[in-house]
């Protein structure tokens, strides 16, 4: 392989060479530090990308003070993949997002953010490229650092117990004991939808029920 490889003309403002790997793709999963934050709902992003690392051979998380976030980086194929969980608390998730797009020249065509969404059922996965952060604080801070157009995976925690209790506390609550048994399911089908946005050549609009 060269080690300069030219890129496609996919828009004036990326850069046109690319050392050793095809392109870079930064994956930004969203949640809160913290032990007691384990297992909640608004960690699924957190959580789905422990097991993509896991799945994929990534070196163990590093802890990056200057990016305010963790880190863990691999090559799959001939891909660059910079995986990131901030540690800076879900309402400013975008402090950490715009560091470590700014450190590794990632655009936010090559960004995709992995977050939990109320407004969607649980066992359903929404894909698509921009939009609004329907009220969701984590996705509020990404939007004013990075703007909106970065691919978003959406995944669905609504439930009819969701429509009864405080949103706050449900999102930041354990999944139940049934939705833990769907919960391998729900995150190995969002690994494939992160493996094909690697590969693939644009995200799709999309929405998959798994369960």
């Amino acid at each position: 392989m060269a080690l300069f490889q030219k890129k496609p003309q996919v828009s004036d403002n990326l850069p046109l060479y690319t050392i050793g790997a095809h392109k870079t793709v930064l994956l930004i999963g969203l949640g809160n530090p913290g032990k007691e934050y384990l297992g909640t709902r608004h960690n699924i992003g957190f959580a789905i990308l422990d097991e993509f690392a896991q799945k994929n051979d990534f070196p163990a998380w590093t802890a990056k003070k200057d990016l305010k976030c963790q880190l863990a980086i691999n090559n799959l194929g001939e891909n660059r993949v910079v995986l990131c969980k901030p540690q800076t608390f879900m309402n400013n998730s975008g402090e950490a997002a715009q560091a470590v797009q700014h450190f590794y020249r990632v655009y936010n065509q090559q960004t995709l953010a992995i977050y939990d969404e109320l407004a969607i059922p649980f066992g359903q996965l929404r894909t698509r490229l921009g939009g609004a952060d329907a009220g969701h604080n984590g996705v509020k801070s990404l939007i004013g650092h990075l703007g909106a157009d970065f691919g978003r995976l959406r995944v669905g925690i609504g439930a009819k117990a969701s429509k009864k209790a405080d949103a706050a506390d449900y999102v930041l609550g354990k999944f139940s004991k049934e939705e833990k048994g769907h919960l391998s399911q729900i995150i190995r089908e969002s690994n494939a939808i992160i493996t094909e946005f690697i590969f693939g050549a644009e995200l799709p609009h999309e929405t998959r029920t798994v369960i």
